[in-house]
């Protein structure tokens, strides 16, 4: 079907940051077809007045974790060290169903679009152990939501003991001796899951959802997967995921067990490039940051979740100066409890005016709209399709109501946008081409039918949530020692504060 936005005020996000006062927006087969002043509407073409309404790119989440979409308010704020304990239990435990899978992606789904996110990098973990199902189970998700979505398979493949510093000399026998012994795949039946994975998703609906690859974190796999998983990332041409130096623990850990950086280690094993995603990148020093800028490497920052987690603060600067694309995540929704990316947007904006007593180097608002749009479509190799408004390009594009309050008196659009706007006044969503919320409703969804199943399956659900509590009951003491341990470990390195 055939749109055709009149009169309405654009904000493109294109390199030049051009914005138009009033003008017509024709999308045709999906596609921003004409940009122009008086166009006249086709035959059969759905007219939508955009009087006192900006359009602009839709939002893009640069890291997510789709499993989590349960666990919301589940967990108080903690390390990540051991809120991992939670999340992705070291032991085998309880495997919940496809219907599980499906279920929980789909309403972190209807929740992105519902705010103005149009495309989401998905890095979804499976406990405990990856099968294709579950993975059909996720796609079919998005494919149902109707949001555009890269998607990974999150799955290590080394035993817990060897993911920390100090881990494995402090448990007692028994509990190592289980954690060694927990099921795990070898690297080559994931390599070869991977490629299933990728023939049988990659490029589907009209190249709305595309496969990317992780290796969670570089100390969380065998170096052979490492190095296959970039392979395969060569070969597609497809973003590579990376969980690097998120905490300070995991500085630590390079010093003690690579005697090196864990960028400097995926530098040397030949796996840092332009297609890694490096997610976090808080305790990174300059010489990190200068082998990221020479790969060309992106970063995804989640600056609610390192907040919540106690991670640290990213330096935003020094990474930006580099030339090094940064764009945003909301990580999971049990350590940031929502995927409202204009909360995230806002805190980026805010977090690191603390970080540096040069008030000229703090983020602006405009760099802020270009992380959550056109960096974030850049990082997952998309740029070329959506994040911005340019002839062309896919229409993922959100309609906002400026006859609001978080607009009214409208002083600095860009301004109002980063620290005004909630996502309240998103009236319209479309993605490539097609409407997928209108005037607060989802299209694509039985929402109340969706909330309803959740509650259901929440009762399933919880037989995992008590099989992790034992565990952790058993093992916190024991990480707390070994975080302890860590934050006493010096380093030339700080982002905390205070």
């Amino acid at each position: 079907m055939s749109h055709l936005f009149k009169n309405v005020r654009v904000l493109t996000l294109d390199a030049d940051f051009t914005e138009y006062a009033a003008i017509d927006v024709q999308v045709r087969d999906g596609i921003i077809a004409a940009i122009g002043a008086a166009l006249p509407p086709e035959a059969g073409v759905n007219v939508i007045d955009g009087t006192g309404k900006l359009l602009m790119p839709g939002l893009v989440n640069g890291h997510f974790h789709s499993p989590g979409t349960f666990n919301k308010g589940a967990f108080a704020s903690m390390p990540l060290e051991i809120f991992m304990l939670y999340e992705v239990p070291p032991f085998d435990c309880p495997p919940v169903s496809s219907r599980v899978d499906y279920v929980r992606t789909l309403l972190g789904a209807v929740e992105m679009l519902k705010g103005g996110v149009t495309t989401v990098h998905d890095d979804p973990f499976y406990v405990p152990t990856v099968g294709m199902s579950r993975i059909d189970a996720v796609m079919s998700a998005y494919r149902a939501a109707g949001i555009r979505a890269t998607v990974s398979i999150n799955m290590p493949n080394v035993a817990e003991s060897e993911k920390y510093p100090f881990l494995r000399e402090l448990l007692p026998e028994p509990v190592r001796s289980r954690m060694e012994e927990a099921g795990r795949l070898p690297g080559d039946e994931l390599t070869a899951l991977y490629r299933a994975y990728i023939e049988r998703w990659h490029g589907v609906d009209g190249g709305r959802l595309r496969a990317s690859v992780s290796c969670s974190a570089p100390q969380r796999v065998t170096p052979d997967y490492l190095g296959a998983l970039s392979a395969l990332s060569a070969e597609f041409d497809v973003p590579y995921n990376m969980h690097i130096l998120e905490t300070r623990l995991q500085r630590v850990l390079g010093d003690v067990r690579f005697d090196k950086s864990l960028i400097r280690y995926v530098h040397d094993e030949g796996v840092l490039n332009e297609r890694s995603v490096i997610i976090h990148a808080i305790w990174v020093d300059a010489d990190d940051l200068d082998l990221m800028a020479a790969s060309g490497c992106s970063v995804a920052h989640n600056p609610i979740c390192n907040l919540r987690l106690g991670s640290g603060i990213m330096p935003f600067r020094a990474i930006a100066e580099r030339g090094i694309t940064i764009c945003l995540g909301s990580d999971e929704l049990c350590s940031d409890d929502s995927v409202n990316m204009w909360s995230v947007m806002k805190q980026a904006a805010l977090v690191h005016n603390i970080g540096d007593p040069d008030y000229r180097r703090w983020p602006s608002a405009g760099e802020i709209l270009r992380c959550g749009t056109a960096n974030g479509a850049r990082a997952m190799r998309l740029d070329s399709l959506t994040g911005s408004i340019e002839v062309g390009k896919q229409a993922d594009l959100v309609l906002v109501d400026l006859d609001s309050l978080a607009f009214t008196p409208l002083n600095d659009l860009r301004r109002q946008l980063v620290f005004c706007e909630t996502g309240t006044d998103v009236c319209l969503v479309m993605v490539g081409g097609r409407i997928v919320v209108e005037d607060g409703r989802i299209l694509t969804v039985d929402e109340t039918d969706l909330k309803r199943e959740v509650r259901e399956l929440m009762v399933e659900y919880a037989r995992q949530f008590r099989e992790v509590d034992r565990w952790v009951t058993e093992l916190e003491p024991v990480y707390r020692q070994m975080y302890e341990r860590a934050v006493r470990h010096e380093l030339a390195v700080n982002r905390w504060i205070g």
